[in-house]
């Protein structure tokens, strides 16, 4: 995946709380997953809530290839855990950067490095790790 994204921690650092402001639904049930898109300045695009981790991911990369949005150019922040198969799923869409507020997987860790995407995990209102690519 190539990309031109420069992301700052301060960026990313102020996304976890846009996700949680506008999880309307989470606030009532306490037990859905997010998928959000954001633009490179971190202006929130699309978000998905499904019960799955998977689901809300398809949901929200469908809702951006339905608009013909251009996924080279977004940051995708996930709710839960970074697994293997939602690293595929965003590699497939070529979205450059994925998030997640829980860990990443060993798995996930080693496909995002061999496949040039950006991975953070454990990304808080505090910091973050950097598992693959920069954050400048």
């Amino acid at each position: 995946v190539d990309t031109e994204i420069e992301l700052s921690p301060e960026l990313l650092l102020e996304l976890p709380a846009k996700l949680r402001r506008e999880q309307e639904t989470f606030d009532r049930t306490g037990g859905l997953h997010a998928s959000v898109l954001f633009s490179r300045e971190g202006e929130l695009l699309f978000l998905r809530e499904d019960v799955g981790r998977h689901n809300a991911l398809d949901k929200v990369i469908g809702r951006a290839l339905k608009d013909k949005l251009d996924l080279t150019e977004v940051i995708l922040l996930v709710s839960g855990r970074i697994s293997f198969e939602l690293m595929q799923k965003a590699l497939a869409a070529r979205i450059p950067v994925v998030a997640g507020i829980s860990a990443p997987s060993s798995l996930a860790v080693k496909l995002a490095q061999e496949s040039g995407q950006t991975l953070v995990g454990f990304l808080r209102e505090r910091g973050f790790n950097v598992y693959a690519g920069q954050v400048s």
